[in-house]
C-alpha cells in the first residue's frame, strides 16, 4: 500500500534566494527600530484588545478636539508618534503572520510526509536485517537506537528541532 503524500512542494534556487532577500530587507527595514521581549516582559505588556484600541482610538479624537485637556505629564507628541508607528506596522505584522502560518503549515504536512516515509524505511531495514539482506542490519541498528522501548512497541525519541 503507497503512503499518501500530503504535500509536494519544490522551490527553485531562485525562489530561495528571492525569499531570502525579501527577509533580509525586511531586516533592514526593521533594523534600530523594533526590539525583543523576555516571555516574562510579554506576558507583563500583554497585547492590545480590540475593546482597548477603541478606547485609545476615542482618546486620539478627544485629544485632537480638546487638547487643554491633556494631562501635562502626558507627551502628545510621543502618543501621536507611537500612535503612527503602531497603525504603520499593524497591517504589515498581520500579512507577516498569515505568511508564516502557511510557511508552518506547509512545514508541518512535509515534517509528516518525511517522518512518515522515514518509518516505513525503518520497518523495511528492520525486514532486511531480519532476512539477513547484506548490510540492512547495521543500517537497522543505527536507527534502532533512535526508538525508545514503551510496554510491547517502540516509540520514536522525541526531539526539539
Amino acid at each position: 500500500m503507497a503512503l499518501e503524500n500530503l504535500i509536494s512542494v519544490d522551490f527553485s534556487n531562485e525562489e530561495i534566494e528571492k525569499l531570502s532577500k525579501g527577509i533580509c530587507l525586511i531586516k533592514e527595514a526593521l533594523q534600530g527600530k523594533t526590539v525583543n521581549l523576555t516571555p516574562d516582559q510579554r506576558l507583563q505588556y500583554g497585547r492590545i484588545a480590540n475593546q482597548n484600541k477603541l478606547i485609545v482610538d476615542k482618546a486620539k479624537s478627544y485629544m485632537e478636539q480638546h487638547p487643554s485637556w491633556i494631562p501635562n505629564f502626558l507627551d502628545k507628541q510621543e502618543f501621536d508618534r507611537d500612535y503612527t508607528s503602531r497603525k504603520q506596522i499593524e497591517t504589515h505584522v498581520q500579512q507577516l503572520e498569515s505568511l508564516n502560518q502557511q510557511l508552518l503549515d506547509t512545514k508541518t504536512l512535509l515534517d509528516h510526509d518525511n517522518y512518515t516515509n522515514a518509518l516505513s524505511f525503518y520497518r523495511m531495514m528492520r525486514f532486511l536485517a531480519g532476512e539477513n539482506e547484506p548490510g540492512a542490519k547495521s543500517v537497522y541498528e543505527d536507527m534502532k537506537v533512535l526508538f525508545k522501548k514503551t510496554g510491547a512497541t517502540a516509540k520514536p525519541v522525541e526531539t526539539e528541532e
